[in-house]
C-alpha cells in the first residue's frame, strides 16, 4: 500500500512511478482562496472514493471507502451557507457543483482532506483526485489523472494515504 504520494509541476509520484497529472489552471497555492483556480499545497489524506456506477461494472479496486454516487449528489461550494465544503444533496438552493456529471471528469472522485477540520469558509471547496478532461484543460484547484492511472493508482491506496502537494 502506498503511504504517501507526491504532487508537483512535474506530475503525481507513487513509489517508483510518475503520472502525468493536471492540476489548477493558475497553479499551487498556500494561500487558497474559493475560485481562484489554484491548488492548495500541503499535506491531505483521501477521504474515501465516489464512482459513476453506470460507468463501472464493479466499485474499482481500493481500500478506500468506495460510494456509489446518484444523480441527486452535489458538493456545496458557497461560503456563506453551514454546509461550505461539504457533500449535499439536490436540488440545493445555494451554490454548489453537480458529481453526476454528463463528461467524464468526475466518474471518480477522490474528496482530499483539504479546509475540512475545521472549515474555514472561503478558504477553498471540493479539493478532489478526478478524471482528466478529454481537452487537457487544467483544474478549478483540483489534481486530475487519466483513468487508466487513476485506477492503477486506487488500487494501492486506503485511507491513510497522505496527498502531499507541492508548488
Amino acid at each position: 500500500m502506498l503511504e504517501h504520494i507526491l504532487v508537483d509541476a512535474h506530475g503525481l509520484h507513487a513509489g517508483q512511478k510518475t503520472y502525468p497529472v493536471r492540476v489548477g489552471r493558475a497553479g499551487f497555492t498556500a494561500d487558497k482562496h474559493e475560485g481562484d483556480l489554484k491548488t492548495p499545497v500541503g499535506t491531505f489524506p483521501m477521504r474515501e472514493l465516489f464512482y459513476r456506477p453506470d460507468r463501472f461494472t464493479s466499485a474499482p479496486l481500493t481500500l478506500l471507502r468506495a460510494t456509489p454516487l446518484h444523480p441527486h449528489d452535489g458538493w456545496c461550494d458557497d461560503p456563506s451557507h453551514a454546509a461550505y465544503n461539504r457533500a449535499v444533496t439536490l436540488p440545493f438552493s445555494a451554490r454548489h457543483e453537480k458529481l453526476w456529471r454528463d463528461d467524464h471528469v468526475y466518474d471518480l472522485i477522490v474528496p482530499l482532506g483539504y479546509n475540512d477540520g475545521p472549515i474555514i469558509p472561503g478558504r477553498g471547496s471540493a479539493i478532489f483526485m478526478h478524471l482528466m478532461r478529454d481537452d487537457g484543460v487544467g483544474t478549478e484547484g483540483c489534481v486530475a489523472l487519466k483513468r487508466t492511472d487513476l485506477l492503477e493508482l486506487l488500487a494501492q491506496c486506503s485511507a491513510e494515504t497522505m496527498v502531499e502537494i507541492r508548488g
